[in-house]
């Protein structure tokens, strides 16, 4: 039963993944977290921040680490199938059309619609995740006893390095962690 649950659960979320592995972070989260409960909402930001540092797509490695969480190997591979299946049916649909219809201005204008959407979920996730971050997931608020100021400090270092020198985001997110390594654990 549990096997079907992962591939139902992960064969949704590739159905409905439009955008990439950063949109798809709030329909993971939504599955894994708040419906089938198989992860808390910190063990869901440990994976996926494992999963931004395995190659791969965000999706399918989330698919991966949650299926051998919940399924062992063979979760792991239901869930995978799962997310990936979708995918490939829908690839190949649209690769067919478009190449069909792409000088259709119908077809221009529904992928210029779909932009600002995938642009509002990859906000949205990441917004949740700087939540969980700063906040520890409570609800945001001012008060200074609740907030990590590590954690906001790392996250300014990390865009302000970003944005200015162009760093390849790997050698951010290990950065990031080495300074976690080092100051965390002193921490009372």
């Amino acid at each position: 039963m549990i096997y079907l649950q992962l591939f139902w659960c992960f064969f949704q979320i590739g159905l409905f993944s439009i955008g990439g592995g950063y949109a798809s972070m709030p329909l993971i989260q939504n599955q894994v977290v708040d419906t089938y409960h198989w992860l808390s909402l910190s063990e869901f930001s440990d994976v996926i921040t494992i999963s931004q540092m395995t190659p791969g797509p965000i999706a399918i490695n989330s698919a991966s680490f949650v299926g051998i969480q919940v399924g062992g190997i063979g979760g792991a591979l239901v869930a995978t199938l799962g997310c990936i299946l979708p995918s490939c049916a829908i690839v190949l649909c649209f690769a067919f059309l478009y190449y069909k219809y792409q000088n259709l201005s119908v077809l221009q204008g529904v992928l210029k619609g779909l932009r600002p959407s995938v642009v509002a979920m990859i906000t949205g996730a990441g917004l949740s995740l700087l939540v969980l971050a700063v906040w520890n997931g409570a609800t945001p608020t001012f008060d200074y006893n609740q907030i990590d100021f590590i954690a906001v400090a790392i996250f300014a270092i990390a865009l302000f390095v970003l944005r200015k020198w162009k760093v390849n985001p790997t050698f951010i997110m290990a950065g990031a962690g080495v300074i976690g390594v080092c100051v965390y654990p002193f921490l009372p």
